[in-house]
């Protein structure tokens, strides 16, 4: 058995009392675990059929059966195709269902230099940062109490320069213009004053010196930044156990907690390694293989293994349930197109609702109706004769709580 991040458990010492307040003395009772407090996430793109009324994709089950925070698409472009006429309803009504399937929600993203607006990339540039602001708070403030994370501004260390369009778009503009630091200000302190209980994270794909640069020269701004966001989509295949904890602990010493934000890997050949810009990689198809799923299994057990040993990381996304629609064609889904689940699902399934869970189990209560019961942080439920209390393991170490069972 490998041994288990201690940071992520702790204990509870439970005195259980009967609905007249009496001590549950010398009796049986049912302990189980509710929900996790790591924030295990995917994307849930496909998930926005539930707002057309169309209900969710064929392997919801599957996807809530393992994850507990959704990641829903605010790609301007595509979210405000006409200036004036956002797609609120579809992502409130999607992130609704979410939530009431007992996950949490985060936006993804408000600012980025890619899928901006076409009506917008002309006007002068005090229009644009009025508007870029304006759009901010529409988002932060219209979906707060559902959605209260959120990429604030995507891969700013590249943002100023991107030249993957024939004309510079408005937010390249922006950032040309005001610089990347005012940039990022702008975004922060809007979010920040519509949404002053979220979540707020800078999020890049460069794991570079240059995203280290951009980070303190945003703290160093004074700007407040939540969590960094960084990704690891290992479509060239898995970065290892040393390299991830190497880049761990760069970032780690900013003090912040780090989120995982699009974390993937393949099961096929891997994108071969002299592509810079993954984008950039064309072919027909790119094929699931039986050793390649195999692969990917394990190796999404030694990644999952390595982020959550480390103490700074507080949240995996993992990009994508389903080969159907995944980002480059890849087969970097746990799920095949067809719905089945490839080995790594049932990998990844067994260490969070596993090894990193507490199933129903029977415990006794002594003769002062004391327990004690431990496990991963999260949220827990006691039972007995039909009656039920809930608490929360929430730090490592061991808390003491009454329970009254009603």
């Amino acid at each position: 058995m490998t041994e288990r991040p201690q940071h992520r458990y702790g204990k509870a010492l439970l005195t259980v009392l009967d609905p007249d307040g009496q001590p549950l003395a010398d009796r049986e009772v049912i302990a189980e675990q509710r929900s996790h407090a790591f924030a295990f996430g995917n994307i849930g793109f496909e998930f926005m059929t539930v707002a057309d009324g169309a209900g969710p994709p064929g392997h919801a089950g599957l996807w809530l059966d393992v994850f507990n925070t959704a990641t829903l698409p605010f790609y301007w472009a595509d979210f405000e195709t006409q200036e004036g006429r956002p797609d609120t309803e579809r992502l409130h009504r999607t992130a609704q269902w979410f939530a009431g399937h007992g996950c949490r929600v985060k936006g993804h993203p408000l600012v980025w230099h890619t899928l901006a607006p076409g009506w917008l990339r002309e006007r002068p540039i005090d229009e644009i940062e009025a508007t870029v602001r304006a759009r901010i708070r529409r988002e932060v403030s219209g979906l707060a109490g559902l959605i209260d994370s959120w990429d604030v501004i995507n891969e700013v260390v590249i943002m100023p320069v991107f030249r993957n369009e024939p004309h510079p778009n408005a937010i390249t503009r922006l950032a040309r213009a005001r610089g990347r630091i005012a940039t990022v200000r702008l975004a922060f302190e809007e979010a920040r004053a519509a949404g002053p209980g979220a979540t707020l994270l800078l999020n890049d794909f460069d794991m570079s010196t240059a995203y280290e640069c951009l980070i303190e020269g945003v703290l160093e701004a004074g700007i407040r930044v939540d969590a960094l966001g960084l990704q690891s989509h290992m479509h060239q295949g898995y970065w290892g156990e040393e390299r991830t904890r190497e880049t761990l602990d760069r970032f780690a010493r900013y003090g912040l907690p780090i989120h995982m934000t699009e974390t993937t890997l393949v099961s096929g050949d891997p994108m071969p390694p002299e592509i810079d810009d993954l984008n950039d990689f064309q072919v027909p198809s790119w094929p699931s293989t039986p050793d390649g799923e195999q692969r990917q299994a394990d190796e999404i057990v030694r990644h999952y293994r390595t982020l959550l040993a480390h103490p700074s990381v507080d949240a995996v996304t993992y990009w994508g349930l389903s080969d159907a629609d995944a980002w480059l064609g890849a087969p970097a889904g746990l799920v095949r197109a067809d719905g089945t689940p490839k080995p790594a699902y049932d990998a990844l399934r067994s260490l969070i609702k596993g090894e990193w869970w507490l199933p129903a189990t029977v415990r006794r209560t002594d003769e002062a109706g004391r327990l004690e019961v431990s496990g991963f942080l999260g949220d827990y439920q006691l039972s007995h004769a039909g009656r039920t209390a809930g608490f929360t393991i929430a730090a490592p170490g061991t808390a003491t709580a009454t329970l009254r069972l009603g």
